[in-house]
């Protein structure tokens, strides 16, 4: 059973709203209290297949300007007299409402900032989707040898997979995924109560690059080419702890690589 405290605070940690010290006690709860854990985890991937699927468009000029001056005449009525502040506030309850219209209508998600920030939707949102009961994994094993060989046949490439749990971070199995117009693997790890999904497919691109993150609705993204593939690390773990994770990747990378 989830507690009604927390479910009523869940939106607003997620908007980033939540004040400092019932964030902090919010998340040590969440770190406790697996029902409560999994009533975020629903409420993100809601948030989430909302975002993903929300057409965007912008305010027409004319909406935005006539929603700032009923604000500019409402701040004018505030200086009347104070009975009428008694009344029920019945316009700014209308006024606010046409603003979030207008913030949502003028939200871009990230297909439109360029093919990284595309990139990092589509990996998200497989993120996301993986997190639904009956989708973390096609196989279920911590053992790496029985991983790697599920992928003979299904992929065109067989992805390393290595097991870091005796750093704390247990291979818990992998799947099949779909990202950028291709098949890919997508390997499960964990941390506590946190998930990892680790994506990667074949680099075309010959070139390496260091870990660049990004923060999507509550999700750290980290991405790095290298050791001929390009990979995708996941998850709501806090970002040092994340970036600690994909180091191990990296150096799991150059202790597998043929001698040069």
């Amino acid at each position: 059973m989830t507690h009604p405290s927390v479910e009523a605070q869940v939106d607003a940690w997620l908007d980033g709203e939540l004040a400092e010290p019932d964030a902090q006690a919010l998340e040590a709860h969440l770190a406790g209290c697996a029902e409560c854990t999994r009533f975020r985890d629903g409420r993100r991937a809601l948030r989430a297949a909302i975002a993903g699927r929300a057409a965007s468009y912008p305010a027409p000029g004319a909406l935005s300007e006539r929603v700032r001056a009923a604000l500019r005449a409402e701040a004018g009525r505030s200086t009347e007299p104070s009975r009428r502040s008694a009344r029920p506030a019945t316009r700014w309850l209308a006024l606010a409402a046409t603003l979030l219209l207008v913030a949502l209508g003028s939200w871009q998600l990230g297909r439109g900032r360029g093919a990284g920030d595309a990139l990092a939707e589509q990996v998200l949102a497989a993120h996301v989707r993986s997190l639904m009961p009956g989708h973390l994994t096609d196989v279920l094993s911590s053992d790496q040898h029985t991983v790697k060989p599920w992928f003979n046949g299904r992929l065109d490439f067989s992805p390393p997979v290595y097991d870091f749990a005796g750093r704390g971070y247990p291979l818990l199995g992998g799947r099949l995924d779909y990202v950028d117009g291709r098949p890919v693997a997508a390997l499960v790890y964990g941390r506590r109560q946190h998930l990892i999904n680790v994506f990667l497919w074949p680099d075309r691109t010959g070139t390496g690059s260091a870990a660049a993150g990004r923060t999507r609705r509550g999700y750290h993204l980290l991405e790095r080419r290298g050791a001929g593939y390009s990979r995708w690390v996941v998850s709501d773990l806090g970002l040092t702890e994340l970036s600690e994770f994909a180091a191990l990747l990296a150096r799991a990378d150059s202790a597998a690589a043929p001698p040069g």
